[in-house]
Parts: structure tokens; C-alpha cells; sequence
């Protein structure tokens, strides 16, 4: 892992996650856990009502605690109800906290390569549907990161099961004196969930 993000990876490992949140979780470790003894591939797919902060978020926090812990059949996925674009604050957040960041493409729907260390393939972040081609069509988890998609979408086809683990949106605090305080704040509040899920498994492997 880069060095930076070590340091976040560090921080992330002494925060708590309430017993409120771990009976949450505790259904993707569910869903995880016979996939690890079978040595089956993990799809995880992320999805939000726009795909633009908390689906990428996770997906990201998601894919690099599935590599930190030494899960090397996870793959990690987001998707929204709607394609808008990923939120500039979100990237600009990643980076902060240790991730390398390249665009790949500019426009209304930029493109993002994000690494978490040097020889690994990066994580592809734009924004897109949940059943876009870019992501699985079956054999996955729908993690459903926000409310209002879980609402809209009482029925995600080709999933093997569909769990809600929300989050509080920061878009709330978009143009506030608090936004760059909230978004680190969210994103290591999803690092750390995702930190204790795939930590798990650590000693099993």
C-alpha cells in the first residue's frame, strides 16, 4: 500500500463500529463468508440513487480492505438508479487520504483510475446505472448505500441478495464551511465498516 494510506489505514483500524452497525454488517459477512471457504469469486456492486459519493465510497474502501486483509477473489462494483457523475469532492477526498488518483477522461461523466498500491489494477470509477455493462449481471451482492435507492428499486435483478447498509449522505454539507470536514468524515466512517467485515476473515485465510 502507499505509504499515506497506511497511515489512514492505521487511524481507521483504532475506530470503533457501534454493535448497532456490526448487526448490519453482520449480513455481508454472512454473505462473504461461504464464498471465502469455497474460494468463490465476491461481487460486491454498491448502489446509490445518483453513483456519485457514498456507492463510490464504498466501492473503493471495499476493494482495498478486501486487499489489505488478503481477499484476492473480491471484486468490487457501484452503480446508481441514475448515471449523473462521481462527485469531484470524492476524489479530491480519496486523495487526501492516500489514494492515487488519475483521470482518465473529462466531461459531464469523468473517468477515475484509483490505485492502492503499485501493482494491483486500479479501481475504475465513473458514474453509471446498476445494471450497467460495466457490472456484473448476476452472481452479486446489491449493497444498498442510500434510502431513496433501496425505495426505488424493490427488485435488482440478477443479485443474489440485496443488503442495505446506508449511509448518511454528505452532500448534505455541499457549499458549508464543514464540507471537507464531513467528507473525510463519511468516507472513514465507510473505510472503517469496511475494515471490520473483511477483517473477519483475516485469520481464516
Amino acid at each position: 500500500m502507499y505509504s499515506k494510506l497506511s497511515q489512514t489505514i492505521d487511524t481507521i483500524a483504532l475506530m470503533e463500529v457501534s454493535s448497532e452497525r456490526k448487526i448490519i454488517l453482520q449480513a455481508l459477512i454472512d454473505y462473504i463468508q461461504p464464498k471465502v471457504v469455497d474460494c468463490e469469486a465476491i461481487r460486491l456492486n454498491f448502489i446509490c440513487t445518483h453513483n456519485s459519493r457514498r456507492s463510490h465510497l464504498s466501492q473503493v474502501w471495499a476493494q482495498t480492505m478486501a486487499h489489505y486483509f488478503g481477499l484476492t477473489q473480491v471484486y468490487c462494483y457501484s452503480g446508481g438508479t441514475e448515471a449523473t457523475a462521481m462527485f469531484p469532492k470524492v476524489a479530491e477526498t480519496l486523495a487526501s487520504q492516500g489514494f492515487q488518483i488519475q483521470s482518465l477522461s473529462e466531461g459531464t461523466n469523468p473517468v477515475y483510475a484509483l490505485k492502492y498500491t503499485e501493482n494491483e489494477t486500479p479501481i475504475i470509477c465513473f458514474s453509471k446505472t446498476f445494471d450497467d455493462a460495466f457490472n456484473p449481471s448476476s452472481q452479486y451482492a446489491a449493497i444498498m448505500t442510500c434510502s431513496t435507492a433501496d425505495e426505488a428499486c424493490p427488485f435488482i435483478a440478477g443479485a443474489d441478495q440485496r443488503l442495505p447498509i446506508r449511509y448518511d449522505d454528505p452532500k448534505a454539507f455541499d457549499g458549508t464551511e464543514s464540507m471537507d470536514l464531513k467528507y473525510q468524515e463519511r468516507s472513514l466512517e465507510i473505510a472503517a465498516e469496511m475494515y471490520y467485515v473483511f477483517s473477519q476473515f483475516y485469520s481464516k485465510l
